[in-house]
């Protein structure tokens, strides 16, 4: 994995796997990329949002959103 891919989410240094688990709240088969979201945060209304697509199982994929400030994260399937 590139270095690249990994981003500072609440102070801490995450792989595109380990976001996506931090969204989903349990381990996920495989991740996409970080990328940044084009929104703010709802709670602390911090433009600083990324985005990671992944799957937390076999049939089914899941954009996840997490700021790098706070505890927010949502989820569409």
């Amino acid at each position: 994995m590139r270095m690249a891919d990994n981003r500072v989410v609440q102070g801490r240094m995450v792989t595109p796997k380990r976001l996506a688990e931090l969204i989903e709240g349990e381990s996920v088969m495989d991740a996409e990329a970080i990328a940044d979201a084009d929104r703010e945060c709802p709670d602390c209304g911090s433009d600083d949002v990324l985005t990671v697509g992944y799957m937390p199982g076999v049939t089914s994929f899941v954009t996840g959103y997490k700021c790098q400030d706070c505890d927010w994260a949502d989820r569409e399937e």
